[in-house]
Parts: C-alpha cells; sequence; structure tokens
C-alpha cells in the first residue's frame, strides 16, 4: 500500500518489535469479507473482524506480515491478545484519521495530538 495522502503515519511501533499498519479501504472490506466466511454465529463475529483486520494489520519491522489470515491470528494468539491489538490499531487509525465532520477547532486539537 502506498503512503496515506491524508494521515500523518501509516505504521505505529509496538513494545514487541512489530508494528501496526494502517490499512486502505479495499484492504478493511477483505478483512469484513473474511472475517464473515470465519464467523459460524453472530457471538464470533466481532472476534474473527478483530483477527482478520489484525492479519493484514500487524507486520514484523521489516514489513512481513506476521499472520497469513485471520484464522491464523485466531491459532496464534488468545482472545485478550486479539482485542488489546484491535483496540490500539482502532485508536492510531483515529488518531492518524480524524472523521470528516470534526469542526476547525477539533481538527486542530487533533493536529496538535
Amino acid at each position: 500500500m502506498s503512503p496515506s495522502i491524508l494521515a500523518g503515519r501509516d505504521y505505529m511501533d509496538l513494545d514487541n518489535g512489530m508494528r501496526l499498519r494502517l490499512l486502505s479501504a479495499l484492504e478493511v472490506l477483505q478483512a469484513r469479507r473474511e472475517a464473515e466466511e470465519l464467523a459460524q454465529s453472530e457471538r464470533e463475529r466481532a472476534l474473527c473482524a478483530n483477527a482478520c483486520l489484525l492479519a493484514r494489520a500487524l507486520e514484523t519491522q521489516e514489513g512481513e506480515n506476521v499472520f497469513s489470515s485471520g484464522e491464523a491470528v485466531l491459532s496464534g494468539l488468545r482472545v485478550e491478545e486479539i482485542s488489546n491489538l484491535a483496540r490500539t490499531w482502532s485508536r492510531f487509525n483515529r488518531e492518524e484519521n480524524p472523521p470528516l465532520t470534526l469542526s476547525q477547532e477539533q481538527a486542530d486539537e487533533v493536529k496538535k495530538k
């Protein structure tokens, strides 16, 4: 993926030597589609969606995916790890890509952070 024209940073380094990468709209759609195939009930939907998102966003420092698929994330990480990493990615995404509905004052405040 090429760098975003709107985002400030495209990567967030983690304490464990890995990094989270912002995803393109297409990658988010692909993650959602993969999650739909993985989830066998409504209760599984959020966990599968987070796992599929992380399969695309979690990378080594060299830019290689840590996991090949959402199913691999589910096999390799605990529920708490998936939840924490997905929450971290979501916070990072909001910080770097504030919604277009922000007022000028709110946008200026986000830029300061």
